[in-house]
């Protein structure tokens, strides 16, 4: 007896005899069907992470137009209204009127003008949640960078589309600047 499936473009072939004993060919059969659930279950949410990776990149790209343009609308509309933002060495700031204290010592005290923005990974379901790895550059007013450092940002899909829910930095650099 021969059996022959195919689960997400994987072709498996099970050989049977007649030594093989009827609980076995159950028992294979049952892990292969879970194996294929499995499957289709991991392809089902790429279609909706990649929606959430885009989102995320064109978030991104605006992010940094904030500082530059100094508009502090286009940096807290980036934020849930939920949000935190935690900084290393300072309490969390929360909603939108922490985005906008966040913003305002970010423009007025430290000076940032421009930054970047570097993705190492973006990971999970992409139905509600996704979480974001990577590191970050930013730049004075004389387009001169003063700083960088890595993140780990947790989105969160809102009725207003992708949104930075909890949102955690670090400098690489000592308070002297960056080597």
């Amino acid at each position: 007896m021969k059996f022959v499936t195919k689960c997400n473009n994987l072709i498996i072939d099970i050989k049977t005899s007649s030594v093989m004993k009827r609980k076995n060919i159950f028992t294979t059969i049952s892990l292969l069907i879970i194996s294929c659930l499995f499957c289709s279950g991991q392809t089902k949410n790429k279609p909706a992470l990649e929606e959430a990776k885009q989102a995320i990149a064109k978030s991104n790209a605006i992010y940094f137009e904030a500082f530059s343009k100094g508009d502090s609308s286009i940096f807290i509309e980036r934020y849930a209204k939920d949000c935190w933002i935690m900084a290393p060495g300072a309490p969390a700031l929360h909603g939108e009127k922490g985005a906008l204290e966040f913003f305002r010592i970010a423009y007025y005290q430290i000076g940032l003008r421009n930054g970047k923005f570097i993705t190492t990974d973006v990971f999970g379901d992409g139905e509600e949640y996704v979480t974001e790895v990577g590191s970050w550059h930013s730049f004075d007013a004389n387009n001169r960078m003063f700083d960088n450092g890595k993140f780990l940002v947790l989105w969160k899909k809102t009725a207003d589309g992708w949104k930075m829910f909890r949102d955690s930095f670090s400098s690489d650099n000592s308070k002297e600047g960056p080597k």
